[in-house]
């Protein structure tokens, strides 16, 4: 199957142009016509698996070929881009832009993007967990207490069970046990019990 996508950022913009493109690429290409088309106005910086994208990406299979007028369709950064990319090298689906003659398929262009993939995305995460560190160590010497601050708990009037306070003491003063008081309220038997700790 071919998929085109189209991606606009605003109402303003026109979906007209990035279908016309596709479709004469796909002519001057020799390929055969979309079977199907995914358009969305939405900006890049969204989530992709929040957008019409994900929903295609989740039903695409093997040999599938998703044709876009430019790599700047699928999202706005780079990393978005990277990780769009490397979801469909996993699963053998092909991309292929008209502007950039970017193509991602089973050739050595895609080897070698799927090792940057893989390098860049070990990069990043040592860099965010050495900025984290640096950050904690920064605070520590700061002389900042981490964690919660004391007396930062909720307090009492405003837990879950506080306006119910009056029909928990009546339970409790006829017998009830405390499942029974939890089912009663319609809450777990854990928040119960928390309450009633710090009450």
């Amino acid at each position: 199957m071919t998929y085109g996508y189209i991606r606009v950022s605003s109402d303003r913009q026109t979906v007209e142009n990035q279908r016309y493109e596709i479709r004469r690429f796909c002519r001057s290409r020799g390929l055969p016509p979309v079977d199907g088309w995914i358009e969305e106005t939405v900006s890049g910086t969204a989530a992709w698996n929040k957008r019409g994208l994900g929903e295609l990406l989740g039903r695409v299979v093997s040999g599938d070929l998703i044709i876009c007028s430019e790599l700047s369709r699928l999202g706005r950064s780079l990393y978005m881009i990277m990780e769009i990319l490397s979801y469909c090298m996993a699963r053998d689906v092909k991309v292929w832009t008209v502007k950039d003659g970017f193509r991602l398929g089973d050739d050595i262009q895609s080897k070698v993007l799927a090792f940057a993939f893989g390098l860049s995305a070990e990069i990043e995460r040592n860099l965010i967990s050495q900025r984290t560190r640096e950050a904690l160590a920064r605070r520590r010497a700061e002389g900042m207490t981490l964690g919660r601050p004391k007396g930062s708990r909720t307090s009492l009037d405003r837990l879950k069970l506080a306006a119910r306070r009056d029909e928990i003491l009546d339970m409790l003063a006829a017998g009830m046990t405390r499942k029974s008081i939890a089912a009663a309220l319609g809450v777990d038997v854990g928040t119960l019990r928390r309450y009633l700790r710090r009450h």
